[in-house]
């Protein structure tokens, strides 16, 4: 009788052990997140040799919220999202617009921001006019050539448009006062607009983007557990507003 119950507890132990009675693994919360750190203000790499920018700093609201332990690596644009795949990493923040071509085979957070085309103009235009609407017809607009920003000044029909090879250059004929405005998309807007130290004080952003384009957090395919947590995060952050704080330090 003790033998075969000594066999049976045995058998039962194998079979639990086997099928789930044994302790779960304890759950990783360190991940990598990479990032092109070449896109100010979004990211990039500031005199100091550390990543910093806006999507920087919300991954580490998002750490703070969610138990996560993020650490950056920059990673050239080309091979971001293989090295996602082969788990290399664990997420990717780069300014990465959400379409539907990418959801086929990556996973995405809600959207974080809408970083579509936006007017800049001189400060003084800024204290009377608050939308591309409310400047005058008849105003002259500057956009790279070929770009959505040109597509948007002629499809308004008001407005006299000015296309330019490179952007600075459009940026300094505002500055200058040789033309009324510049439309480009938001990050680059608010780097020369915000950060740069020659317009910080002579340019700004007024209203709203013009376009949709939603930026988002991306993980591999079916990595839910992950996904859900950044989104509780980002839930909590645009929420209480902390998210807006963020873009008024880097994008407002």
């Amino acid at each position: 009788m003790k033998s075969i119950f000594y066999i049976v507890l045995f058998m039962f132990t194998e079979v639990t052990v086997l099928f789930g009675g044994a302790a779960p693994e304890k759950e990783n919360t360190s991940i990598v997140v990479a990032t092109d750190a070449t896109w100010p203000p979004m990211e990039y790499i500031d005199k100091n040799k550390n990543i910093v920018g806006f999507d920087i700093d919300l991954v580490k609201e998002i750490s703070k919220r969610s138990g996560l332990i993020a650490t950056f690596e920059s990673t050239a644009w080309d091979g971001i999202f293989a090295g996602l795949k082969t788990k290399k990493y664990d997420a990717v923040i780069s300014s990465v617009t959400i379409t539907e071509e990418r959801k086929k085979s990556l996973d995405f957070s809600i959207p974080y921001i809408n970083a579509g085309q936006v007017l800049m103009v001189r400060t003084e235009t800024a204290k009377a006019t608050k939308s591309i609407d409310e400047l005058q017809t008849g105003s002259i607009l500057g956009a790279q050539l070929g770009t959505t920003g040109a597509e948007i000044i002629q499809q308004k029909g008001k407005f006299k448009l000015k296309t330019y090879d490179e952007l600075g250059f459009a940026i300094e004929d505002l500055v200058n006062k040789k033309i009324d405005g510049v439309v480009a998309d938001t990050p680059i807007a608010a780097n020369f607009a915000l950060q740069n130290p020659r317009f910080k004080e002579k340019l700004t952003i007024i209203g709203s983007p013009l376009t949709s384009e939603l930026y988002g957090i991306v993980v591999r395919k079916g990595n839910i557990a992950l996904l859900q947590k950044i989104n509780t995060a980002l839930r909590s952050i645009i929420k209480d507003g902390t998210l807006n704080t963020l873009k008024q330090k880097w994008l407002q």
